[in-house]
């Protein structure tokens, strides 16, 4: 018999669009691997999410992208549901999307990151935080979501307060030159090192889904003792933060610095895009596997994590074997 997967698209986050379009790769995999496929566009209306939900599927595959989405409060509802569903828990969901802590965790298993500091919008605005160039970024968004890089001599302020949506607080961090490096992680295994160059100034929102001009350089033409790092440090992350499933780390690597010393780790994205161009399915297809056999890798290994209390226990369990 086959099994029916609910498939979570939309949301209500700055990255509903991504979610929708990059759905349809997902469905038709899915699909394509013998599966019962239900679409679900998810909004704040709960009564009608939960009979969407009625009959209970065999699993969610959840292509939820930013607030709501991936940051613990979709799989909240489903640990209550009792539905399994693909990709990390509660816990794991809320840190990785939470910068500021993330970076803590990364920085607990020796995973070094940018120096900055979360500041006050008032204090980016009068430029008192950190002399250029640095990076302004909201501390809990993803795809570079109101994400400004500020160089020296810019005639610009590091925020604008009109497009500012994201709360009061800023994660302001050094910017690191060099090249941005980026490692998908399955099951707790690296996949690859990708490179990315893109035309803009940096990976932003616009690089990643409009600009047909971004390069990605699979594998990365770095030094092998920069791959083998990249790839390393992306594992210890993934297995602090006690992820599931598929889920990606972004680095910075300023080529200048002598061996891996340039390497920073910038975030983690436990909800990565899916499709079988998207950086992180790219490296797992790279590897042999289809993203047919991914997507239904992920369905197959879907899962409810327990309360949010089993999640923190796991988490504990993670950074004892990480410091051991």
């Amino acid at each position: 018999m086959k099994k029916t997967v609910a498939l979570f698209v939309g949301g209500w986050s700055a990255e509903r669009e991504v979610s929708l379009n990059k759905g349809k790769a997902v469905e038709a995999a899915l699909k394509e691997g013998g599966y019962n496929v239900k679409r679900i566009d998810v909004t704040h209306d709960l009564e009608k999410l939960l009979k969407d939900l009625t009959p209970k599927p065999d699993a969610v595959f959840n292509n939820l992208h930013g607030r709501g989405g991936e940051d613990g409060i979709i799989q909240g509802l489903l640990e209550i549901l009792e539905i399994p569903y693909t990709h990390s828990g509660v816990t794991a969901s809320a840190i990785g999307m939470n910068k500021p802590l993330a970076k803590k965790l990364a920085a607990s298993v020796g995973v070094p990151s940018a120096d900055g500091r979360v500041a006050t919008k008032e204090e980016v605005l009068a430029g008192k935080v950190m002399a250029p160039p640095y990076v302004v970024k909201p501390p809990c968004e993803g795809s570079s979501v109101g994400v400004r890089i500020i160089l020296e001599n810019d005639n610009q302020l590091g925020l604008d307060v009109e497009s500012w949506t994201f709360g009061n607080e800023v994660l302001v961090e050094r910017y690191i030159p060099g090249k941005e490096l980026t490692v998908a992680v399955l099951d707790g295994r690296a996949q690859a090192v990708t490179e990315i160059i893109s035309h803009t100034r940096f990976f932003d929102y616009e690089a990643k889904y409009k600009d047909t001009r971004t390069e990605l350089v699979l594998p990365a033409k770095i030094a092998q003792d920069v791959y083998n790092k990249a790839m390393d440090y992306a594992e210890r992350v993934y297995k602090v933060l006690g992820c599931s499933g598929l889920a990606r780390c972004d680095f910075r690597y300023d080529d200048s610095q002598k061996g891996s010393d340039g390497l920073y780790f910038l975030e983690i994205n436990t909800q990565p895009g899916l499709t079988a161009e998207s950086i992180g399915p790219s490296q797992v297809v790279y590897n042999g596997k289809s993203f047919i056999e991914l997507c239904s890798h992920l369905v197959e290994t879907a899962k409810c994590h327990g309360t949010v209390q089993d999640d923190q226990t796991s988490l504990k369990g993670a950074q004892e074997r990480q410091s051991a």
